[in-house]
């Protein structure tokens, strides 16, 4: 444990530290706890560099709480597009429309009042109250757990749900109450740009005088994790139906995986079934269609959180039918320049350039 006096000198040299070499964030720059609320949100389970590339275009779109609240979730999924983890932004239109219907549009500074909003929980209600309304309430993400692993050399696997509470504990002990959103964001800062996962720059960290694993010499020792599982893999068979000049896409249903977004229909392929019989049997099931596999256009791969995909894709001629949907909830017929209107998963988009290319051939 770390004594008063210890404590008293880490906030100091730290936040010293995160003065002189905090990067220029847009989200920094702002004390609107809207804006602050959209960047966290945005942050959880995404990369700084990726988010700086959504930031503004998505705050330009909907530069406050009743622009958003009144928004279509269409269009706020469309500027969501390649974002990934699209709950986050159904969850934030939800809950913007919430804040105004219940809060005469201003974001509550009170921690059970803003936990009642769709997908608020520990970590961004924690980042919110204490960027946005310099509440004590301390921060406990990817960065911080490593800092406090090696820190304190913490045993316990920083990706054990039930460890949390002890990583969560060290963290209230050393936050400084005066300044709790600048402590935080030191703590992550020191993270990503010091105490890396890898190869950490402990000669230029502001603290590794009072680091145990430091002094030890057992940096490399932490954090330590349970080994992942090894991830499932999916062989699907997406398919281009053109009528015309025209294609189908099919929207998935509001909540679940890549909720609301627009897709070229397709499903999984059997164990040794050939993709493009596999192709003509998924239509025929998800959308109720008689189609001919014209041509393969392209594979495609893609990893998401839990599992891998491969995709055969086809171009394909409609025959007959009207869509009847088995699990899509919409459907369209639209021409293939009017694409860029629907928000579309990334692994659909890893095709367009294919497709494009391929009818004007």
């Amino acid at each position: 444990l770390m004594d008063t006096k210890k404590i008293t000198k880490f906030r100091t040299a730290l936040l010293r530290w995160y003065r002189k070499n905090a990067r220029h964030l847009p989200w920094r720059e702002t004390t609107d706890p809207y804006a602050i609320w959209v960047s966290e949100v945005m942050l959880q389970q995404t990369q700084v560099k990726t988010v700086r590339l959504f930031y503004d275009k998505f705050m330009r779109a909907f530069p406050d709480m009743q622009r958003l609240a009144q928004a279509d979730l269409q269009d706020v999924l469309k500027q969501w597009e390649g974002l990934g983890y699209y709950a986050r932004a159904r969850n934030l239109h939800r809950a913007a429309r919430l804040v105004v219907a219940d809060h005469q549009g201003v974001l509550p500074a009170d921690r059970s009042a803003i936990q009642k909003l769709p997908g608020i929980g520990d970590y961004i209600a924690a980042a919110v109250l204490s960027i946005a309304f310099n509440q004590p309430y301390p921060v406990v993400d990817g960065n911080v757990k490593r800092v406090l692993a090696r820190l304190f050399e913490m045993d316990l696997p920083v990706n054990q749900a039930a460890a949390f509470k002890q990583f969560y504990a060290k963290s209230a002990q050393l936050l400084d109450p005066r300044r709790p959103g600048d402590f935080n964001q030191a703590m992550m800062e020191l993270g990503a740009l010091v105490c890396t996962p890898t190869k950490p720059h402990c000669d230029t960290c502001p603290v590794h005088l009072t680091c145990l694993a430091f002094d030890h010499g057992t940096v490399h020792v932490y954090p330590q994790k349970i080994q992942a599982k090894p991830v499932p893999k999916l062989h699907l068979a997406v398919g281009v139906v053109f009528r015309k000049d025209r294609v189908l896409i099919t929207r998935r249903p509001p909540e679940g995986l890549l909720g609301g977004l627009w897709e070229f229909p397709g499903g999984e392929v059997k164990s040794n079934e050939q993709p493009e019989k596999a192709w003509v049997r998924v239509l025929k099931q998800a959308v109720n269609l008689t189609v001919t596999a014209d041509r393969f256009l392209t594979q495609v791969t893609h990893a998401y959180t839990h599992f891998k995909i491969k995709a055969d894709v086809f171009m394909c001629t409609y025959r007959s039918g009207t869509p009847a949907l088995a699990q899509a909830v919409d459907y369209r017929w639209v021409h293939l320049d009017h694409l860029d209107q629907y928000p579309f998963p990334k692994a659909n988009h890893k095709f367009f350039d294919a497709l494009l290319a391929a009818v004007t051939d």
